[in-house]
């Protein structure tokens, strides 16, 4: 494979800063321009091409290198990892990879490094005040979010620790011990526990292609459901994104029921593979709609910062409820998420890593349905769906292979189980013949159970 000479490569970097000549050099290499064994230029010579420091171009390399996605050997130069390698790391065993908790590739993540070193010369640095939102981060949230009706009232926000955290505080806010509350089934990964720590009942309403089934909902509702929690976003579904038109569906059955609330969780926030705040019920009902807006899976779990938004009178209500309404989140956690919310470099990086996913799920799909299974995923899902005879027999035969996922039955509200597996796309290699491995052992553990003996 030929190397790349500095001025070819110097024509298609426009950034001049570290970070930002890494993360071009990264899309080049995800969009194949920029091949395995490929050498790329000396630092001194690319450097000179761009006008830059040396020293810009070797911290560009080495941010590269912590990725894995080169390595620099003595008098060989720096070179693109081979591709054999599974995201720069030899792949060792299924045991390795995340398939049950939906947790990011770590790979993928934008560097928090400049924005947390932005964050430790604020100003407000230790400032004894306590705001439950910075000026700064609701800003760039409502960026994000896009404009209310004309009719309607600002949003109001809070920022709480993590998406987990927000989905607990808004449904304690607008629930009391005995309430009926209508979800969408299949749950959000864990959710389900939530309201059964807090004495509610719950009624399942499924989903279609659309999003949530009217006809279900409407039966949630004259059951005398106090609340609805849904994801607009399908991010863990195995059929929908909501739609515009069930969404204006799903309004003209809730207008009947004026003081059910509705719960919007976003747990992908920016990762969301279409604009992450477009198809919602907050967009018709501004007024009893609260969103949970994560950012963990973009940026990384040590953020731990996420964003309610919302009616004033139901974001007080929530932060009444988080330690008696005294507790905040740091400021250096959050102005360090609001400078990735407006970054330009961190900006592209969450667009690449939402494309890798989005080739995960396709690659995945693809083996697993050629295997002979029966498998769904929402078009923006990060769960794969995976139909068995016996979900609990085949997740324990996995589970000897080194291969951990979820059972059905976790996510839905029937007392028997659902016959399903799901197993996050999320860390699964952009290989098709370790895919194809998977997709047998999963196939022979739904044809044999707990007789299943592998080679």
């Amino acid at each position: 494979m030929a190397d790349i000479e500095a001025e070819t490569l110097a024509e298609k970097l426009s950034e001049r800063g570290p970070a930002g000549i890494a993360e071009q050099v990264r899309e080049l290499i995800s969009a194949g321009t920029l091949t395995a064994g490929m050498r790329l230029p000396t630092v001194r010579d690319l450097a000179t091409e761009l006008g830059v420091s040396v020293g810009t171009i070797a911290q560009a390399w080495s941010l590269l290198r912590e990725s894995t996605l080169v390595e620099t050997r003595r008098r060989g130069g720096t070179r693109i990892v081979d591709p054999g390698e599974v995201g720069g790391v030899s792949f060792r065993s299924w045991a390795s990879v995340d398939l049950l908790h939906c947790s990011p590739d770590l790979r993928l993540l934008p560097s928090l490094e400049e924005g947390l070193l932005r964050s430790l010369k604020q100003s407000d640095l230790h400032s004894w005040s306590r705001e439950h939102i910075l000026p700064e981060l609701q800003r760039a949230v409502e960026k994000k979010l896009g404009h209310r009706p004309a009719e309607s009232r600002p949003r109001s926000f809070a920022a709480v620790s993590s998406a987990t955290e927000g989905l607990w505080l808004a449904t304690k806010a607008v629930t009391s011990p005995g309430d009926l509350i209508a979800v969408e089934e299949p749950a959000p990964p864990g959710y389900l526990s939530v309201p059964r720590s807090l004495g509610l009942h719950m009624v399942a309403v499924p989903v279609d292609a659309l999003g949530p089934v009217p006809a279900a909902l409407q039966e949630a509702l004259d059951a005398g459901a106090t609340a609805f929690v849904h994801s607009p976003g399908g991010a863990f579904s195995p059929r929908h994104v909501l739609s515009t038109g069930r969404a204006q569906e799903l309004q003209q059955i809730l207008d009947a029921s004026p003081e059910t609330v509705v719960i919007e969780e976003d747990p992908l926030g920016p990762l969301a593979e279409r604009e992450p705040f477009v198809h919602t019920l907050e967009a018709h009902l501004p007024e009893r709609t609260l969103r949970v807006i994560g950012f963990e899976r973009a940026y990384g779990m040590d953020l731990r910062t996420a964003v309610l938004a919302g009616p004033k009178p139901l974001i007080s209500r929530a932060i009444t409820e988080r330690s008696g309404g005294v507790s905040s989140n740091s400021r250096i956690l959050q102005h360090a998420l609001a400078f990735l919310l407006r970054d330009p470099v961190a900006a592209r990086r969450v667009s690449s890593a939402r494309t890798r996913y989005a080739t995960r799920r396709r690659m995945a799909l693809k083996a697993f349905t050629e295997a002979g299974l029966t498998v769904q995923a929402g078009p923006a899902s990060w769960a794969l769906w995976v139909q068995v005879p016996d979900e609990q027999a085949a997740a324990l035969t996995l589970s000897a292979q080194g291969v951990i996922l979820d059972v059905g039955s976790g996510s839905h509200l029937t007392e028997r189980p659902t016959g399903l597996l799901r197993l996050s796309i999320a860390q699964l290699p952009e290989d098709e013949e370790l895919l194809r491995g998977l997709a047998q052992l999963i196939l022979q553990a739904t044809e044999e159970g707990l007789n299943s003996t592998f080679v």
